[in-house]
């Protein structure tokens, strides 16, 4: 039952092969279209020019054939879709009219969905015998209620597709199973915090996305790596009219030159740590901007669930700094939310509380696994109990 699990991106393809939990091989091609590319292939590593997603995706296969394992298992291919608008809730089989459905979208995701679509056709040319499957980051949120996704704009506007439709879905959807298998508790309330270069808050009761941070797009909410999060929505107005700015350019600088890169100069949290330590006051400052806005949203989202049985960080950042945990949670105890010291600056890579004993929610570090997600997904549609 193995399946091979596609993620590609504008200039990358993402991917893994497993067999039920176990990866059997994974890689990643990057800088296609640029002069040099690499390709990294579980051990092996080769670096030449990949001009498109299609010359990628053949040196991937060139790979597998090189140097294993073999494809000639594969029941399936998983294809991670960025933007199913409301026109998708769960994992479909992938068809000409599907195509031509994520290809209608694209207005909602001009830089993500024509790379997953041009993955999903080249990949069907090459395999045109197997199934495959098209996983929505968005489909996960499909569960928010109208009072969570609708914007307070005039009705006719949803006519044109303006709503919220969250994403980081998929991390979600497996980070909430694990969720409940650790408290054993089969429908806790949760608030997932995807923590990495994109980042997002999610309140999930009995299973059901209720509210998220991203929205029509990913650019609301947190503070990310390059992307502001929340600003004034007057802002691009103001813009134009001070700075002579065009829509254009504020779209860009909103979403590749803002948050923690706009406010430290890296978008790396790493770099911005080792800047705040040497005296980097806008390092430092930037800092507590991003723990500021999570531990907004985590205010916001308890009040939402009235209840919270857990908080899972997750992601790049959730998964690997301390810091950050600790701070986003600081002086929130009166919520019952506390955490352990040593268990949060633990070294371990493994799922694990570090959440105080006494606790009344439990924190929790699950280090999320969209692949494995993608390929449970994929497997469900094609084989379906």
């Amino acid at each position: 039952m193995n399946v091979l699990v596609l993620n590609c991106g504008s200039s990358s393809i993402k991917y893994q092969l497993l067999d039920g939990t176990n990866t059997l091989a994974s890689g990643l091609l990057e800088r296609i279209g640029e002069e040099t590319g690499t390709l990294t292939h579980n051990s092996y590593e080769n670096e030449d020019h990949y001009p498109d997603h299609e010359t990628g995706l053949r040196a991937i296969l060139k790979a597998f054939e090189d140097h294993g394992p073999s494809l000639t298992d594969v029941v399936a291919i998983g294809h991670r879709v960025v933007h199913g608008g409301d026109r998708f809730s769960d994992p479909v089989l992938i068809d000409d009219a599907v195509e031509k459905a994520i290809d209608e979208l694209t207005p909602l995701a001009p830089l993500h969905n024509p790379a997953n679509l041009e993955g999903i056709r080249v990949a069907r040319g090459a395999f045109p015998q197997l199934p495959h499957v098209a996983v929505f980051d968005t489909a996960f949120h499909q569960t928010l209620p109208p009072h969570a996704y609708t914007y307070a704009v005039p009705r006719s506007w949803a006519d044109m597709g303006v709503r919220r439709y969250g994403f980081h879905g998929t991390s979600c959807a497996y980070v909430y199973r694990r969720a409940a298998a650790l408290l054993e508790k089969p429908f806790p309330d949760i608030i997932v915090l995807h923590l990495g270069n994109g980042a997002s808050a999610t309140a999930v009761s009995e299973g059901r996305s209720v509210d998220t941070s991203m929205g029509l797009t990913p650019l609301e909410g947190l503070v990310m790596g390059s992307r502001s999060g929340d600003v004034d929505p007057a802002l691009p107005a103001y813009l134009s009219r001070v700075a002579g700015l065009s829509l254009l350019e504020i779209d860009a600088a909103l979403n590749k030159h803002s948050g923690m890169v706009g406010l430290a100069g890296a978008g790396d949290l790493r770099e911005v740590w080792r800047r705040a330590g040497a005296g980097d006051a806008q390092a430092a400052e930037a800092l507590d901007i991003y723990c500021h806005r999570i531990r907004k949203y985590v205010g916001a989202y308890y009040a939402v669930l009235g209840n919270v049985d857990a908080i899972v960080f997750t992601a790049g950042v959730g998964e690997n700094d301390p810091r950050i945990r600790s701070r986003a949670l600081a002086n929130l105890d009166r919520l019952g939310i506390k955490l352990d010291p040593a268990r949060n600056e633990s070294p371990s890579r493994a799922e694990r509380v570090i959440s105080a004993p006494d606790a009344d929610v439990t924190v929790l570090v699950i280090p999320t696994n969209e692949e494995l997600e993608i390929a449970t997904q994929a497997l469900a549609v094609t084989n379906p109990a």
